[in-house]
């Protein structure tokens, strides 16, 4: 069949698309006949020569997929079930959704919810998975109605989908991006207002600026999320699941023992079914509030994921990219 294919070996690089058959499963697993995937920054990582994510030298690429199961042995799954397929290896250390066909534990399924399609499922993604378990996250933590909640990397694929859920599930969302000319999009995406990277916190020159955000959302990592803490509101909390910036964190006991905020890491990876079943239903609640056709950046075949993975590296998206397999 015709797959993304990803390979290092002897040191030699390659990724394209190919004819592979993918590594049979075990008979607990599930497979499912791929219709969409989406382009994901772990994506771009897994896709590069001498990759610290990538854990085997040669898999079908995609770590999220969305279609219909066509074999299980799990009475939980039924054949002809619409499912969305992420987390665990996948397309890390085992082949992944850009391919026909794809073989996964049932523990990486999550059926859909009937308001959202499979197409609609690559919109949301691991990203939109992501986007949902942080606002859940905070409001877990505390967050109020209506809070004003900052969220960085805004024109990514956590953060825009952050922005839309959020303004969707009532809250004011603040854009903060480094690409202004996407203002306006932003703004029609449910942001209540858009600022620059360099406007997240005030006074520089001290170890706290002023309390400005309710909560936050940080697709960015490094010296963003160390400001976004200096910022937060007494209690307030930020969930952090990005380093796009940089892994690396060099900040201060300050926000956390004189106004008591939380840092609350994001995992959509290892999350329990629980965390899964969870996130996928409050999805099928919003969902009727979204606009998923607003969100896409692009649609493109197989063929074209070695540019789309490139421009994910640039941070050069606006929303989110998705994959048509299902007709290749």
């Amino acid at each position: 069949m015709r797959c993304f294919v990803v390979r290092e070996q002897d040191g030699t690089f390659t990724q394209g698309v190919e004819d592979y058959e993918p590594a049979p499963g075990s008979p607990e697993d599930v497979v499912v006949r791929v219709e969409y995937s989406g382009v994901n920054y772990k994506d771009a990582l897994v896709a590069s020569p001498s990759s610290r994510v990538r854990r085997v030298p040669v898999l079908v690429g995609g770590v999220d997929a969305a279609g219909t199961v066509v074999s299980s042995n799990d009475p939980t799954i039924l054949e002809g079930t619409a499912v969305a397929v992420h987390g665990g290896d996948l397309g890390v250390a085992s082949d992944g959704g850009f391919a026909p066909l794809v073989t996964v534990p049932p523990r990486l399924i999550s059926p859909l919810p009937t308001s959202i399609s499979t197409r609609d499922a690559m919109v949301i993604g691991t990203a939109g998975f992501t986007a949902m378990a942080s606002i859940l996250a905070l409001e877990q933590h505390g967050l109020g109605a209506g809070a004003e909640v900052l969220v960085t990397g805004a024109t990514g694929g956590v953060g825009s989908l952050a922005v839309s859920l959020l303004h969707a599930r009532h809250y004011q969302p603040v854009a903060s991006t480094g690409s202004p000319q996407e203002a306006n999009w932003l703004v029609e995406r449910g942001a209540t207002r858009v600022i620059g990277r360099d406007d997240i916190a005030d006074r520089p020159d001290r170890v706290l600026a002023s309390e400005q955000w309710a909560g936050a959302i940080d697709c960015v990592g490094g010296e963003t999320l160390h400001h976004i803490l200096r910022s937060l509101r007494y209690g307030a909390g930020v969930a952090a699941s990005g380093l796009v910036a940089s892994p690396e964190l060099n900040t201060n006991v300050y926000p956390f023992i004189t106004r008591a905020v939380a840092l609350i890491g994001i995992d959509a990876v290892a999350c329990s079914p629980t965390t899964r079943a969870h996130v996928w239903h409050e999805w099928g609640v919003n969902a009727p509030r979204i606009d998923f056709a607003g969100l896409i950046d692009s649609t493109i075949p197989l063929e074209g994921l070695p540019a789309a993975l490139e421009t994910i590296r640039r941070g050069r998206t606006r929303g989110r990219i998705v994959v048509e397999v299902g007709s290749n």
